[in-house]
């Protein structure tokens, strides 16, 4: 039980702190419309990682169910997370522009809206549904070893969901102090730290095909 719940907050960090454009625009919404705008963007984001997660591990489990051949899928899992850790160490730009409007009062058409810009945004990125895809692989190569699989990946990307949102709740809350600190330097660094997790796990993941 320990396993699966490290696995899900090391994947959830990785998430947490991946720069993209759904960082800077869930402090956009908070420093511009208010932290309903932002809580309501965040849940919009989450909403949609759920339905990509959904979508990837039904795609995953047909590819394993087609293979059969776990190897196979833990090198391609390995692979993907490969190339996107290496775009992420040194070839991923950084961005810390945010446009800083004057607060109003919204309506909840206003709020509506607001999700489903969150859920569009994050839906409509290429980058985060490889990132579900290569980690659903991964996680699913894992949970093949184990007595309850799905139990597993449940627990895994239940704990890492669940991490990711309660840190980008805590964006908004902070918005007004964290927004002065995401310098371009600042920003260069933490998106190194994401790509070296990735790698590292991509190594891992590696490692664990050439066993079978």
């Amino acid at each position: 039980m320990i396993a699966p719940i490290i696995k899900g907050l090391l994947l959830g960090l990785i998430l947490s702190i991946s720069i993209g454009p759904v960082i800077f625009a869930i402090l956009k919404q908070s420093l511009t419309n208010g932290k309903n705008a932002g809580y309501a963007f965040v849940v919009g984001v989450s909403a949609s990682d759920i339905t990509l997660l959904i979508i990837c591990n039904v795609f995953t489990a047909i590819f394993t169910l087609v293979l059969a051949h776990k190897a196979i899928v833990a090198l391609v899992g390995a692979g993907f997370l490969l190339l996107m850790g290496l775009y992420t160490l040194l070839f991923k730009k950084v961005q810390t522009e945010i446009i800083d409007d004057h607060l109003k009062e919204l309506r909840k058409r206003d709020v509506l809206g607001i999700f489903f810009s969150g859920y569009l945004m994050n839906t409509l990125n290429p980058s985060v549904f490889l990132f579900w895809f290569a980690w659903t692989a991964a996680i699913g190569a894992d949970a093949i070893e184990t007595e309850n699989p799905t139990f597993y990946k449940i627990v895994v990307f239940g704990t890492c969901l669940l991490f990711v949102l309660i840190s980008d709740l805590f964006k908004v809350l902070l918005a007004g102090s964290l927004r002065p600190k995401l310098t371009e330097k600042t920003m260069i660094w933490i998106n190194r730290l994401s790509g070296i997790i990735i790698l590292i796990f991509s190594a891992a993941l590696f490692y664990t095909a050439l066993k079978y």
